[in-house]
């Protein structure tokens, strides 16, 4: 799967609106509400916001995304966008190891971005059918600029002395500000987030705002109740105060393998043969949870037939052999019609923690390393391998299964 990396600018520094990226828009951090778009956005597979300030960086990791500590060079007034993309770019490549292939800029000052709105400039750009794509909304008005006296102001999109009707005019499209997507070696090479060809993505103009000063602000918050309710309505939760859903909070049960499913250790023998012992309990847990009705998937990094027979014999799906689970499991979501944050991931290692971010509710087995516990909503009692995953349906679905 091709790697697209959304980078989210939020500086600390703001003249206009002082703190205006932890601006809480409909209950929400203005950085938050960007995170979450890109987050549920089906192409994205990672989102990094590179900010200078503390405050914002822990709003970041809360909403799910990774942080990137912006240089003070490129944290003041005049610092580009561009900038700030370029270097949040490089440092994720040099984190992770991965090259990415197409890079997004999506702005908090955009308070009402969509996924559909960031899979829409991703997309194009994906297919190399365009270098650069843009959100964009349709614009009907005539345009005015102020001369220097005694010249007086003179029409910018149109001749003052010919005033057409809008359908006898040609189509203006307005930069909305809110999403951007190019290619990552073309944006490198220009060093500007146009180039090529530019796609304009058309978007809902009814949700075209960008928060610029105060009374931005305030008409965000006042359509933030209007705006925000067409959001996918999710079901009362019932999950207990010990950190697990309850069966109405969720739709799947995504299991990583070693170490969740196994205690983590491999037997090698002469022929270079692998073996590994599973815990009978979990068979039960997984059938428990299938007859009720949620979908379980297996994902590992590892390719090995242990792990693909073990799915066999519970029945159910796997995607093995990746290095990338976060995008395997974006992508199998999306093709069962499944939100993330409806999704209960149980993992024990860093190569789960993306997976972890992704979904809304995440799950470490008892002997998990520390990262994956502090990063996890409710920790089991019993280790990987120990008959972890029986214990969590029971948790899903009551001691009497």
């Amino acid at each position: 799967m091709p790697s697209v990396l959304a980078v989210v600018p939020a500086r600390g520094g703001s003249k206009g609106v002082p703190g205006k990226n932890l601006a809480p828009v409909g209950g929400i951090p203005l950085v938050a509400r960007a995170v979450r778009a890109c987050r549920a956005a089906a192409l994205v597979t990672d989102v990094v916001v590179s900010t200078d300030d503390p405050a914002v960086a822990a709003a970041a990791r809360a909403a799910g995304a990774e942080v990137v500590e912006r240089p003070a060079a490129l944290a003041g007034d005049t610092a580009t966008s561009e900038a700030a993309v370029l270097h949040a770019l490089d440092a994720y490549e040099a984190e992770s190891g991965q090259a990415v292939d197409t890079v997004l800029l999506v702005q908090c000052t955009s308070p009402f971005v969509t996924a559909g709105d960031i899979d829409g400039v991703a997309a194009p750009v994906l297919r190399r059918e365009a270098d650069c794509a843009v959100t964009v909304a349709p614009f009907h008005g005539f345009l005015w600029r102020e001369a220097p006296a005694p010249a007086g102001a003179r029409g910018v999109n149109h001749d003052a002395s010919h005033r057409p009707r809008r359908q006898d005019r040609p189509q203006d499209l307005l930069e909305t500000g809110a999403a951007y997507a190019m290619r990552a070696d073309g944006f490198r090479a220009a060093r500007h987030r146009f180039f090529g060809r530019v796609e304009p993505v058309r978007t809902d103009p009814a949700r075209v705002l960008e928060v610029d000063d105060p009374a931005d602000l305030a008409r965000a918050r006042a359509l933030a109740p209007l705006l925000d309710a067409d959001a996918p309505a999710r079901q009362p939760a019932t999950g207990g105060s010990d950190g697990f859903p309850g069966r109405a909070d969720i739709d799947a049960v995504v299991l990583d393998f070693d170490g969740t499913q196994t205690d983590d250790r491999v037997l090698v023998d002469a022929d270079g043969r692998e073996f590994v012992a599973v815990h009978r309990g979990d068979g039960l847990g997984v059938a428990a949870l299938r007859r009720a009705g949620l979908a379980v998937l297996i994902l590992s990094t590892e390719a090995n037939g242990v792990v693909a027979a073990r799915a066999r014999k519970l029945r159910v799906p796997v995607v093995h052999g990746t290095d990338h689970k976060d995008a395997a499991l974006k992508e199998w979501c999306a093709e069962e019609g499944i939100a993330p944050e409806r999704v209960l991931y149980a993992g024990n290692d860093v190569n789960d923690l993306p997976c972890l971010r992704l979904v809304g509710w995440p799950v470490a087995v008892a002997d998990a390393h520390p990262a994956v516990r502090a990063a996890a909503r409710a920790v089991t009692r019993t280790p990987g391998g120990a008959g972890a995953v029986r214990e969590l349906a029971g948790r899903i679905l009551g001691p009497e299964l």
